[in-house]
């Protein structure tokens, strides 16, 4: 196990609400101490100008093995993560064959361990295939290590299996995650219904196919003690269901996404068709956005997930009726961020580091996301200043297909630890190349 002193740097501590200039020491894997100047004859990284954060820990994405490698393998994947500042990453189950057994969440598992550049968490499917008829093994899946269920991609439409499904997971503490879309309403919708999609033309997915199924499931919980985690949360109204029923102490939590947080379905009046602005849900209104960062900041969401999806690019080169929903986000989430909100003044850097680090960890009840004396040292480095343009051969993700290409971004990440060991060092980083 690699030794190191980080030096120089800004801490940013989620968990003790702090940012200061410090000094990690790193022995045997684990953070021994942190100080305003720590001596000693360690190997040196010099985060110098830089923030030095927790790793940050992924709740939604999808690594697409096995059975969809040609998109992206885990792998990639987690090479991906690794320059997106991740060190925790939670996968989704609808791969081929889904992940609804045992043998599959400790396939996942093993190839995680053997990889070995991040820790992959596994998210086990509610129900059998992803079919959405019959139960999946839920039981045996988290003895396996699953650390939620999901049939993530589909909704539960059947209400008595997402009942069943709520009150059996309940004894294993963990949560269901749910991707809430009324499918009578959202139909053949393939962006926002609203007066964008009129004047292309396209047909619309209203809001309420997203707060019908987050109401019908706000119901189910008030009868047994399930935890309920609702993914992509991307409506005003569903923020002011998740408000409402966390004040009644319901056990519901949610996440948003970086796209949901910063583009608008307007976007695709400006960028006609561009497939890489299709996902679902769809990009929603100003309005929407707006109670999204409000909902961030007021603590109603929980976390921010990238949904990172990536997809071929013969594949989203189509019409956009025939394109797939999803793009990559897991190496732009911070930068993304940080360049539209935080060096706009609309959210701090601390409530940014937290909602990618400490809480997505407290939602799922996982290690990482902290700086605290003892735990595994699960770090990043990253150069506020560093503008760099998101160009798709910087990208280790096989997808391309993010609404990013080619814009200037802030927010470099330089440099990622887990466990103590150097795992990712960004080319013209010098602060720690010497150690590789």
């Amino acid at each position: 196990m690699s030794n190191y002193i980080i030096k120089n740097g800004l801490v940013i501590d989620p968990v003790k609400q702090t940012q200061s200039k410090a000094d990690i020491l790193i022995k045997d894997g684990k953070i021994a101490d942190i100080a305003a100047e720590i001596n000693c004859s360690l190997p040196l990284i010099d985060a110098a100008n830089c923030i030095v954060t927790p790793g940050f820990v992924e709740l939604h994405a999808h690594f697409r093995e096995p059975g969809f490698e040609g998109k992206e393998t885990l792998d990639t994947g987690c090479q991906s993560a690794l320059q997106g500042g991740y060190t925790t990453v939670c996968t989704m189950p609808n791969t081929n064959p889904a992940i609804d057994k045992e043998y599959l969440v400790r396939y996942q598992k093993l190839r995680g361990r053997e990889i070995n550049k991040i820790k992959l968490e596994v998210i086990g499917a509610v129900s059998k295939g992803l079919a959405g008829q019959e139960m999946a093994e839920l039981g045996k899946m988290y003895s396996a290590g699953a650390v939620a269920f999901s049939d993530d991609g589909m909704p539960v439409m059947n209400s008595g299996l997402m009942r069943n499904a709520l009150v059996y997971s309940s004894q294993f503490a963990v949560p269901i995650v749910v991707h809430q879309e009324d499918h009578a309403l959202s139909g053949n919708g393939v962006m926002h219904e609203g007066p964008t999609a009129t004047k292309l033309g396209l047909a619309g997915i209203p809001a309420l196919a997203e707060e019908v199924m987050i109401a019908r499931d706000i119901e189910l919980i008030k009868n047994c003690s399930a935890k309920l985690h609702v993914a992509h949360v991307s409506t005003a109204g569903s923020v002011a269901l998740i408000r409402e029923a966390k004040s009644k102490g319901l056990a519901i939590t949610c996440e948003v996404t970086p796209h949901h947080l910063t583009l608008t379905d307007s976007l695709l009046a400006e960028r006609l068709y561009d497939t890489n602005l299709k996902m679902s849900p769809p990009l929603r209104t100003a309005n929407d956005v707006e109670a999204c960062i409000n909902g961030l900041l007021d603590g109603t969401i929980d976390a921010i997930a990238t949904d990172h999806a990536p997809h071929r690019f013969d594949e989203k080169d189509v019409e956009f009726n025939y394109a797939p929903n999803g793009i990559t986000g897991l190496e732009t989430a911070f930068s993304a961020l940080y360049t539209a909100l935080v060096k706009t003044n609309r959210i701090d850097l601390l409530t940014l580091v937290k909602k990618l680090s400490s809480d997505p960890a407290r939602v799922f009840n996982l290690p990482g996301g902290t700086l605290n004396i003892g735990s595994w040292a699960d770090i990043a480095v990253i150069d506020l200043n560093r503008g760099f343009k998101v160009l798709p051969e910087m990208l280790a993700t096989k997808g391309k297909n993010t609404p990013w290409l080619y814009q200037k971004h802030y927010g470099k990440v330089c440099c990622v630890l887990v466990n103590g060991e150097i795992k990712f060092v960004e080319e013209s980083f010098n602060g720690a190349k010497e150690n590789l």
